[in-house]
């Protein structure tokens, strides 16, 4: 094989920390009722496909259809209660730190009381990995550091996270802390590629923090086209053409492809669409398709 056929999509697991976990995650984000049965079939099928990162957060509950700050969680709760054979096989994220009308706070007294809130409605023991949801700009980071510290002597959590940091903002916060820093948790798809010159990506190779998409497909905006260049749609269909799979494939096929190792989080609230997503792990992406995405959705020439 030349360099130019060179299928640059990585589908094999990845690490967390000392943990495996699939290339692909389930994210919670829209994880919200009271059907304890349907939340069961559908984390069941995404664990049973490989998508052994459980994500969820505090906040998940307020949006997509949720009534209350948390409901996420119980949800997720009310399902490893009721089958507790789930969360063996799983590893368990959540995040903190996102209060609605503050909105962000990271310090010692409310992380504590929030990952203890979260330990509750998730009825589980420990949270395997735990995230800083937004940073607070507002707390020095030697304190948010302390916290999360804390709660990994404790046994409340097994490991550390960050989700929306800039890569300043983890450099200070690594600087306080004692437990490493395996995630940060960002924004990307094939439509939102900044963090692939603003150091983000580059700082998990560097550093081993293992980076996780979220909103992979835009919201499902990719797959519907809407707000979406045309060229980037035609391109992602020439391309699913090709390998005979739909637009989604193509799209996290982009993301599995960077060497950084990205886990892309799937939110839909389909089994069928989950079983599709897996085709993402079967897809040839080259270095020319990749760029040629990339030229796609900007609408500009690579120089």
């Amino acid at each position: 094989m030349t360099w130019e056929e060179e299928n640059l999509v990585n589908a094999a697991p990845r690490w967390l920390g000392d943990r495996q976990i699939g290339a692909l995650g389930f994210g919670c984000w829209r994880l919200v009722s009271n059907d304890t049965q349907a939340a069961t079939r559908l984390i069941s099928s995404a664990l049973d496909l490989g998508m052994t990162l459980i994500d969820n957060a505090d906040v998940y509950g307020l949006d997509w259809g949720g009534t209350a700050f948390g409901e996420s969680e119980r949800l997720l709760g009310s399902v490893l209660a009721q089958n507790p054979t789930l969360r063996d096989k799983m590893v368990l994220a959540s995040k903190g730190s996102i209060l609605p009308g503050v909105p962000y706070v990271a310090n010692a007294a409310y992380l504590n009381a929030a990952c203890d809130a979260s330990l509750q409605r998730l009825q589980s023991t420990h949270i395997d990995l735990y995230q800083i949801h937004r940073p607070d700009m507002f707390t020095h980071p030697e304190e948010t550091a302390a916290a999360l510290d804390g709660l990994v002597a404790a046994g409340k959590i097994s490991m550390v996270g960050v989700s929306n940091y800039t890569p300043a903002q983890i450099h200070a916060l690594r600087g306080y802390l004692q437990a490493p820093l395996v995630s940060l948790q960002s924004q990307f798809s094939v439509s939102t590629l900044d963090i692939l010159r603003n150091s983000t990506l580059d700082l998990c190779m560097e550093t081993g923090m293992t980076p996780l998409a979220w909103s992979p497909l835009a919201g499902g905006q990719i797959v519907s086209g809407d707000q979406q260049p045309a060229a980037l749609s035609a391109a992602l269909d020439a391309l699913a053409a090709r390998e005979n799979v739909d637009r989604a494939a193509i799209a996290l096929g982009f993301i599995l492809a960077h060497p950084s190792a990205c886990v892309p989080l799937i939110g839909s609230q389909s089994i069928a669409r989950l079983e599709a997503a897996t085709a993402a792990l079967n897809v040839c992406l080259t270095r020319r398709d990749i760029y040629q995405l990339i030229e796609a959705s900007e609408g500009v020439a690579l120089p």
